[in-house]
């Protein structure tokens, strides 16, 4: 017999919200709108929650750089007082071409990064895992670059990333770019690379993101490209955490002032006088830090307040690595590893949506 929701909701001990929800989302399989209200059938079993595996979430990881992206997904760490658990993902397989990042990687990740081309390691990758990750090289797309688009070298490696899925045929991948990638002087390019995604059989969502808007303290806006296999949930963008309270760079930095330079902790910086050249800019206390770039050839922004460039310890903040996150190389790798790298805290937002789609 079909009653209405809140009476259903009654005989279960459950509330009208929660039920409507189950309604919605198509887990009480009898139920109806009839006009504007809910009905469902009243002998229907009340739909009980699977239990979570404890199985992890297995995941190969392209273009890893130092490990930036690599880290969201797998969460544990504490950033400027807050913890970002862990996220029940786990990194079989890593791939990156610079010994330096790897050897960062290594000492903050794991032994798993196999360090080459990925023209030539893409055979030797695990066949099976549940979701395939990867920023591919934006530099050719970014307006900082020389804008070749995916006619350049390196942007094209994309294609990778591509072949990959194809290979493993993951459940979720994520790819990740610059925001300049929406950029109208690349929409051939844009068109490209969503044909290629698209062609894999995945329902591919393409969504912006400001970084800042999701607890990192820095105005960077980045890409994601994520595909779900056909019967699985639709991936849906997390929702912004600092929307309106974005995370300033003296509320990231103001306890780092008064140390000296430190070469353990990464807390060096360049002395490149001012030039004409991008990255010249003072960073504004009460606002996010700018844009950390991976060429800036030494040319990164000033601090707010002393007379000097920001350290690499103060770079990484701003890309919100947690201090626990060692950078053992020189000045410029790790100048290019942290520039180079997705935020660890947009990427365990960005994980967590893509767990929900992986448990349904």
């Amino acid at each position: 017999m079909l009653v209405a929701l809140t009476e259903y909701a009654e005989l279960h001990e459950k509330s009208s919200d929660t039920v409507r929800r189950l309604a919605e989302y198509g887990n009480l399989l009898s139920a109806r709108k009839i006009g504007r209200n809910w009905v469902v059938d009243s002998e229907e079993a009340y739909p009980v929650k699977k239990r979570q595996s404890n199985k992890p979430i297995t995941v190969i990881s392209l273009f890893s750089g130092c490990g930036g992206m690599d880290l969201g997904f797998l969460g544990d760490f504490r950033f400027l007082g807050k913890e970002y658990a862990k996220t029940g993902f786990k990194i079989i397989w890593a791939n990156e071409i610079s010994p330096a990042a790897c050897k960062t990687y290594r000492e903050n990740i794991g032994n798993h990064i196999v360090e080459g081309d990925i023209c030539q390691e893409i055979d030797n990758m695990p066949k099976e895992a549940d979701v395939i990750i990867g920023g591919f090289p934006c530099q050719d797309i970014s307006i900082n670059g020389k804008m070749q688009g995916i006619n350049g070298k390196r942007s094209s490696l994309y294609k990778y990333i591509v072949e990959a899925v194809k290979k493993v045929q993951p459940k979720v991948f994520v790819a990740e770019n610059v925001g300049g990638l929406l950029l109208k002087k690349n929409a051939a390019s844009y068109e490209k690379i969503m044909k290629d995604f698209g062609s894999l059989g995945y329902d591919v969502t393409c969504h912006l993101y400001h970084a800042e808007d999701y607890g990192v303290p820095q105005t960077r806006e980045r890409v994601f490209i994520v595909g779900t296999q056909k019967g699985l949930p639709q991936f849906v963008p997390p929702v912004e955490t600092t929307l309106k309270d974005p995370v300033t760079a003296k509320t990231a930095l103001e306890d780092l002032e008064l140390m000296d330079e430190n070469k353990d902790f990464s807390h060096i910086w360049s002395r490149a006088n001012v030039s004409g050249e991008q990255g010249n800019r003072r960073m504004i206390a009460d606002r996010p830090g700018y844009t950390i770039r991976a060429e800036c050839h030494g040319n990164i922004q000033f601090h707010y307040s002393l007379p000097r460039r920001i350290s690499m310890r103060e770079a990484a903040r701003i890309q919100s690595f947690p201090d626990t996150f060692l950078f053992p190389c020189g000045l410029r790798d790790t100048e290019r590893q942290i520039g180079n790298a997705v935020p660890p805290v947009l990427a365990w937002q960005v994980a967590n949506s893509v767990k929900k789609v992986i448990q349904g």
